[in-house]
């Protein structure tokens, strides 16, 4: 199952809509987590919000999960060994306040078992690939501290 996750706290129905409009071409079904959007997806299962008790085994059930880039899913999918493709919200388009999700997937972007769609192209062409997953423990020490730098950095700024 591929499980698409916009998080509790905006919408981001363009993630949504551009799973659901190729949804029907893949190979597994598609669970979305909603949120707060408008948009109803015709082509795929969808749930406004995954009880906290449940999303541990959903996300364990799940083969690849489709994300904004909200650092608490990317640790999750970590935890997990799941691949992730993350599709930064936009302040440009609306969907945040300021463009913190381009800069978190700049530092994201390949690190393994992390993939950016910045188009939905590049979203439909991850989802028919085959995505390695991260492994649980990251060999590269020098990786891991810059990660904990820009994450001590950025919520610094909040």
């Amino acid at each position: 199952m591929i499980l698409v996750t916009v998080g509790t706290q905006l919408p981001f129905d363009r993630l949504v809509k551009a799973v659901d409009t190729f949804a029907k071409d893949l190979s597994r079904p598609v669970l979305a987590q909603i949120g707060k959007g408008t948009y109803t997806p015709q082509n795929m299962k969808w749930i406004k919000n995954i009880e906290p008790a449940d999303f541990d085994r959903v996300f364990f059930d799940a083969s690849v999960i489709v994300s904004h880039a909200g650092i608490g899913t990317v640790l999750t999918a970590k935890r997990f060994g799941k691949p992730i493709i993350l599709v930064p919200r936009q302040a440009s388009l609306g969907e945040h306040r300021n463009d913190h999700q381009l800069a978190t997937v700049g530092q994201l972007a390949g690190r393994p078992g992390i993939y950016v769609a910045h188009s939905d192209e590049d979203l439909k062409n991850y989802l028919l690939d085959d995505l390695d997953s991260p492994s649980h423990e990251d060999p590269s020490e020098l990786g891991r501290a810059s990660l904990v730098s820009y994450l001590k950095g950025y919520l610094a700024t909040v």
